[in-house]
């Protein structure tokens, strides 16, 4: 028998199932009743999981226990050395190893707010994060030690040597014991948790701060929607549910994909997941066959750029049985190519935001195959809406900016009062993408109000590229566009007019901008215009029809 979206949702959210839901005082939020309160309580709970594999890194495998005893001899140590107290920020900086697992969990354990950046970013780039969030400690890779070492701030170093001044991650550590206990802290789900900086518009980023509650939620609505997509497709959720996943996780933990669809999740299930150190198609292959991945979560890229790859036909990925992708638009071709090289696998697509803790809305199942142009149904306890420039709420079919309520929706903006004002209004995150919401409720992403590029689920926000861009001598006016990409979805181009009596190249542009900003904000394209570029009454450069002239048609 077929079940409707409604008598899935009741099944599932019933009084005294794993979904069931209660309301937050007289918010009108409603939360997942059974969702752990806050990090600790995820953390113990992940200890149960004992001896089964958590991580998999090249050729280190770490258990739910081991990952266990060292966040909490790390916890221990942040506080009787580092002097770490509940609300001080540790950053977190460095590619996709066990470590980052292990100082994140240990962080969030000693009460402190967890701060991951992103491992592309430029020594200014990374200086400002920590300057932003005032770190006490900074936990690094080498290779990003040597770009934080002016910071001044504390440091513990993996993988790699420690400059001066700095302390190994290995010595920090020090002997992990059996016995070894969390320090003694009190959270509450209200408690902020996390920050993670997402691109400014300005050109500045902004931290994100995220609360217990949100970080806590994000397993149990990832866990929703795959349960979701069963029940619809008339399999067994109880089946389903008890089946271990092996999960490849293919973009950045410091992306809240990485950190909240696959990291909290897999503590969450005592899943596996196994980490890459940069994404790869033909190691991912190798990884799937080895580890016997049945998961592959990141954006649609990495899906498409793993069957594009020549020697994809080689390998065994009989074990692989979903694909999950977000952070960036899904051509509906890619399901398309799914369904020819990649047979009764299971597909979806989710939409979420750094400000949403990751997924808000998905589609999967038989609702992926029937509206592949769509994003899906918001989660049960996520509410959404379209609103007018003036901020009525529109009706079905009609387009205006998204809207969204629920549990997953992070505090404010870390020390930004004026973004924080003008983006959560009323309870409602102002997410700036532009959507139309069917008579079914299946939400439809039309186009970005923010100006910005989404090159493989890496957000570039037009603003700041231009005014790295305008640094250059020879640049008189620049505009930042987005290029059509198979693999990437998007690229990075720009149409720049120099001033009189001077002259650069496409190739000197590009490396004059290699010292300013990360290298995938750095443009692919570069055209050179002589006229002025078009800009409307308001001053605003009409995007649209640079577009429009250097692609023709």
């Amino acid at each position: 028998m077929t079940l409707s979206h409604a008598q899935v949702q009741a099944q599932l959210t019933g009084p005294g199932q794993l979904f069931e839901m209660e309301e937050i005082g007289d918010s009108g939020v409603r939360t997942w009743k059974h969702a752990p309160g806050h990090f600790r309580a995820l953390l113990e709970m992940s200890r149960f999981h004992g001896e089964k594999e958590f991580l998999v890194y090249e050729d280190e495998h770490i258990t739910f226990e081991e990952h266990f005893r060292r966040a909490a001899t790390l916890a221990n140590r942040l506080v009787t050395e580092y002097g770490v107290v509940k609300g001080d920020r540790v950053v977190v900086a460095m590619r996709n190893y066990p470590e980052w697992v292990v100082a994140f969990s240990a962080a969030l354990a000693a009460g402190a707010i967890a701060v991951p950046l992103n491992a592309w970013w430029t020594e200014p780039e990374l200086a400002y994060g920590v300057l932003d969030c005032d770190a006490k400690v900074l936990i690094a890779d080498s290779e990003r030690a040597v770009r934080l070492a002016a910071t001044g701030v504390p440091m513990i170093v993996a993988r790699g040597e420690a400059p001066e001044g700095a302390r190994s991650f290995e010595d920090v550590l020090g002997e992990v014991g059996a016995d070894v206990t969390l320090p003694d802290v009190e959270l509450s789900p209200e408690d902020p948790a996390t920050i993670f900086y997402t691109s400014g518009t300005t050109g500045h980023p902004k931290g994100a701060l995220g609360s217990h509650r949100n970080l806590g939620q994000s397993p149990m609505t990832v866990a929703y929607g795959l349960m979701r997509a069963v029940a619809l497709a008339g399999k067994d959720a109880a089946a389903a549910a008890g089946a271990r996943r092996v999960t490849l996780l293919t973009v950045p933990l410091f992306h809240v994909t990485g950190c909240f669809s696959a990291l909290t999740t897999t503590m969450f299930a005592g899943g596996g997941l196994v980490l890459m150190y940069k994404w790869d198609p033909e190691q991912a292959l190798r990884l799937i066959e080895r580890e016997r991945v049945t998961t592959m979560i990141g954006v649609p890229t990495n899906a498409w750029q793993l069957m594009s790859h020549p020697d994809f036909g080689k390998y065994d990925l009989s074990s692989l049985t979903t694909l999950g992708y977000g952070g960036a638009p899904a051509p509906p071709k890619l399901l398309e190519r799914i369904g020819e090289n990649l047979p009764d696998r299971a597909a979806s697509n989710g939409y979420g935001m750094t400000e949403t803790t990751g997924l808000a809305v998905g589609n999967g199942g038989p609702d992926y195959q029937a509206r592949p142009d769509s994003i899906g149904l918001p989660t049960a306890v996520v509410d959404v809406r379209v609103v007018a420039p003036t901020g009525e709420e529109l009706p079905r079919g009609e387009v205006g900016e998204l809207c969204v309520r629920g549990p997953n929706v992070i505090m404010r903006y870390w020390n930004k009062p004026e973004p924080t004002a003008q983006t959560f209004v009323d309870g409602w995150l102002h997410t700036g993408d532009l959507a139309k919401i069917d008579e079914d409720g299946f939400v439809y992403i039309v186009d970005r109000a923010k100006d910005m590029v989404i090159r493989a689920g890496e957000n570039v926000y037009c603003a700041e590229v231009e005014a790295a861009m305008f640094e250059h001598p020879a640049i008189d006016d620049a505009a930042v566009i987005g290029i059509p990409h198979d693999e990437l979805g998007e690229e990075v181009g720009a149409v720049v007019r120099l001033k009189p009596g001077t002259s650069t190249t496409a190739e000197e542009l590009q490396s004059f901008l290699v010292e300013r900003i990360a290298k995938f904000k750095i443009p692919a394209h570069v055209w050179f215009r002589e006229a002025e570029l078009p800009r409307n009454p308001g001053g605003k450069i009409l995007k649209t029809h640079l577009r429009r002239e250097v692609l023709g048609g």
